[in-house]
């Protein structure tokens, strides 16, 4: 066993603030605490210890934002609104516009039935979190989701969708379980007129059986339906969101990614999000069910039969030097994806006759990173003649003439279009692992990027708002199952 750090954590029975240490062990990653109360836990953090060090070398750490919500009163996680601890602006932000749904997933976190409440904030309400967001400082968010629940549901969507764009949001995508998509090519083009940037499709697997575990019901056919209405409407970009649950479709991946080969034209992205733990159980059960984030790396590599290998993923906050040095040339902030170095990995793929090659075989990752931090050295200093030469002089380490033309182009404007282009020519194969009361790690919390704007003006980290804070806020901002029943005269899982 070797020591790494010492870090808080929470109780996963009671959720009082514990002091942690992640260790190594077997070449892998645990982390373990214990409370006076419930006993001792010891948890997989990371299935893999060199890959868990190679993701810390590339550590950037955000300066969180000017303007924090809420005062440091109880600390960390129970203060978040975002309080002064924080340390990462808002990169993605989520508005969850109803908990209602038209399905019953086993592994939901945030639906009316399992909340004993309806949480469906006003349009008033909306529009004040919105421009709540696009209030933060230095970066107003720019980023938008709107989430449930199931989104669809709420007939008013375009209209949300309408004014997140008018307020400034650039990017303005619909996570959705697809069902209502599926039913109607108009629907979909309703989305595409009021401005929707992105659809993001729940999306677990090729085969029938994969839904009826995770879903509770066999829903391929009208997955495949959406994409094809989505498509049909003229939208351009979809998001795979694959649930991943050890023994369910984790053998799917290899076929995933061949699915979006195929369907290249329209879809821009896998996310993976192996699932997270919630409830009682036992360390047993736990092992059992647990995947984590290399994981998924090492599944991919053996299911694309080494197409894609473990170190082509690079941790999230890699990106950071780029946007840094851009901004200073050109004396502004752009978003800074500062999340923790464990939260996430990512490869860009290229599509060329039919397979994939990813961006690592394109560019020198470690030696264009090195020119980023010096052309934003060279800035800050007033030297920027010297930054435009080092930045040119960074395409070498590009090596595709095709990619260097859309790199230079993002490097060049730092603008939503100049990376929206490039997007459109590559796919990005993501795996984000959100934390539950078991692997809960203060230290991510303060790095999180993604981030809930809820009625009181509050602005809640992913993580904590689904492992502690989403209960007390569907009761005080819901309605009661029966009572919202009673008024509206319609079940929660249909549309009003």
């Amino acid at each position: 066993m070797q020591f790494i750090k010492k870090t808080k954590t929470v109780c996963p029975e009671c959720l009082k603030v514990l002091d942690a240490t992640i260790f190594e062990e077997a070449n892998k990653v645990y982390i373990r605490k214990s409370c006076p109360e419930h006993g001792f836990f010891k948890e997989l953090y990371w299935s893999d210890y060199e890959q868990y060090l190679r993701a810390e070398k590339l550590r950037c750490e955000g300066k969180g934002l000017n303007n924090p919500r809420t005062k440091t009163v109880k600390g960390c996680p129970f203060d978040c609104g975002i309080c002064p601890e924080h340390k990462s602006h808002t990169v993605l932000a989520i508005i969850d516009v109803t908990n209602r749904c038209n399905l019953k997933c086993p592994v939901c976190f945030a639906n009316a039935a399992e909340a004993g409440y309806v949480y469906e904030p006003t349009q008033k309400e909306i529009v004040a979190m919105l421009k709540n967001l696009r209030q933060n400082d230095p970066v107003p968010a720019v980023a938008l989701q709107f989430s449930g629940g199931e989104p669809t549901i709420r007939n008013d969507l375009s209209d949300l969708i309408r004014k997140a764009k008018e307020l400034g949001f650039h990017h303005v995508e619909v996570n959705t379980n697809g069902v209502r998509l599926a039913q109607s090519v108009d629907y979909c083009r309703q989305l595409k007129d009021a401005g929707t940037s992105t659809i993001y499709l729940q999306f677990d697997g090729l085969t029938p059986d994969v839904y009826t575990s995770i879903r509770g019901v066999d829903l391929l056919e009208t997955k495949l339906k959406a994409i094809e209405n989505c498509r049909s409407a003229g939208i351009e970009s979809i998001v795979l969101v694959v649930t991943l649950v050890k023994g369910v479709n984790d053998s799917q991946l290899g076929d995933i990614i061949g699915f979006a080969v195929q369907n290249f034209d329209i879809i821009r992205c896998i996310n993976v999000q192996p699932v997270s733990l919630c409830g009682r159980l036992p360390q047993q059960e736990r092992e059992k069910m647990r995947i984590t984030i290399p994981d998924f790396m090492e599944l991919v590599e053996k299911q694309t039969g080494g197409k894609i290998k473990i170190s082509d993923f690079l941790p999230v906050p890699t990106v950071v030097p780029i946007s840094r040095a851009v901004g200073t040339l050109n004396e502004k902030q752009f978003v800074e994806f500062t999340a923790h170095p464990h939260c996430g990995m990512a490869t860009y793929l290229f599509v060329e006759n039919g397979t994939v090659i990813p961006i690592t075989r394109y560019v020198n990752i470690e030696k264009f990173l090195e020119t980023m931090k010096k052309v934003n050295e060279d800035a800050t200093k007033g030297n920027k003649t010297k930054a435009k030469l080092r930045l040119i002089g960074a395409l070498k380490d590009v090596k595709f003439n095709f990619l260097r033309k859309y790199v230079f182009r993002v490097l060049k404007e730092g603008s939503y279009k100049a990376l929206g282009d490039l997007q459109r020519k590559t796919i990005l194969l993501s795996a984000m692992h959100f934390m539950d009361p078991y692997n809960f790690d203060l230290e991510r919390v303060q790095q999180c990027v993604i981030h809930y704007a809820i009625p009181d003006g509050r602005i809640v980290p992913f993580c904590t708002m689904n492992s502690i804070h989403r209960p007390e806020i569907e009761r005080h901002f819901g309605v009661p199952l029966k009572e919202w029943k009673s008024k509206h005269k319609v079940e929660i899982t249909q549309p009003c």
